[in-house]
């Protein structure tokens, strides 16, 4: 079999991700668009859910892990009243609650009280998330359920923005949250429906912001342009290499550490993204990524 060759096609692409299809459909898209093999995404969506999806493509992809830490936003729709096994709306319902209407500010103030901040969750067994080598999600499809250890995720804002009524008489509040990366919206969505006494789903999920990119940046996979490789580090410190230091970090030198925190990354003067280092021992940074040139 013949080897496959370097890529040959780099950037970042922020698409808006439509409903009904997988993240990895849009990048089996971007694939035959961009005529590259080697590209990935950043942070999966669900098929059901739309909105702002990182792909870098070629050497982009050794980026990507620098764009996942990044603040996320969503808004989305609590349907309360009812459970379902995959937390939201295209899940099995194994939970039906009678539930008075829920007055917005007591929600508020339960989510303000134990829904805010730094709080612990259980990821879900429909998530992406690997145990012992496997998907969450697969496992979940052969009907096993394994123990997941809670995870301590950061709630920056849980907005309610809203409540209606919808079609079938149930309770719908209208959210707006803003959180760290690994969180589960879809866990929050349940969380809230058990702690205002009953249950809840999460539907109609938009995830908007992957710090710093946003969904006005974003466009339909078809559509959204590829970005230089230099989109990819916009939100870590950027420092112009000279000469000499390029050379070095070509060689993958351990260099003195920047000023500030890291990770830094490194251009050149025409503002090519040459690598991206962290804080290595005191006084110093490794490469974490080297771009070929």
């Amino acid at each position: 079999m013949a080897r496959r060759g370097p890529p040959s096609v780099h950037g970042l692409a922020i698409v808006d991700k439509p409903a009904g299809v997988t993240s990895h459909d849009v990048v089996a898209q971007l694939r035959r668009r961009f005529g590259e093999r080697r590209i990935g995404h950043a942070g999966t969506l669900d098929p059901g859910a739309t909105g702002v999806l990182i792909v870098g493509v070629g050497h982009v992809t050794r980026l990507l892990r620098f764009v996942t830490a990044g603040t996320k936003r969503y808004t989305g729709e609590i349907v309360l009243g009812v459970e379902t096994a995959s937390l939201d709306a295209d899940g099995a319902v194994t939970a039906t609650h009678a539930m008075a209407p829920v007055e917005l500010a007591w929600a508020r103030r339960v989510v303000a009280e134990q829904l805010t901040g730094t709080i612990e969750q259980v990821p879900p067994m429909v998530s992406a998330l690997h145990v012992d080598g496997r998907r969450l999600h697969d496992l979940a499809r052969e009907g096993i359920e394994v123990e997941r250890a809670p995870r301590a995720v950061t709630i920056e804002c849980f907005d309610i923005t809203g409540t209606t009524i919808d079609p079938d008489g149930r309770q719908v509040l209208h959210v707006d949250v803003t959180c760290s990366a690994g969180t589960y919206v879809r866990t929050l969505a349940a969380d809230l429906g058990r702690l205002l006494g009953g249950g809840g789903h999460l539907r109609g999920l938009r995830r908007t912001v992957v710090a710093p990119f946003t969904i006005e940046e974003a466009a339909p996979p078809e559509a959204c342009e590829l970005l230089p490789p230099a989109a990819a580090v916009r939100a870590l410190p950027q420092l112009v290499a000279s000469d000499a230091t390029a050379a070095r970090i070509a060689n993958g030198a351990v260099l003195d550490a920047p000023p500030g925190m890291g990770p830094w990354a490194f251009v050149d003067g025409a503002g090519d993204v040459l690598a991206v280092y962290e804080e290595h021992r005191t006084g110093t940074a490794k490469p974490a990524v080297v771009i070929p040139r």
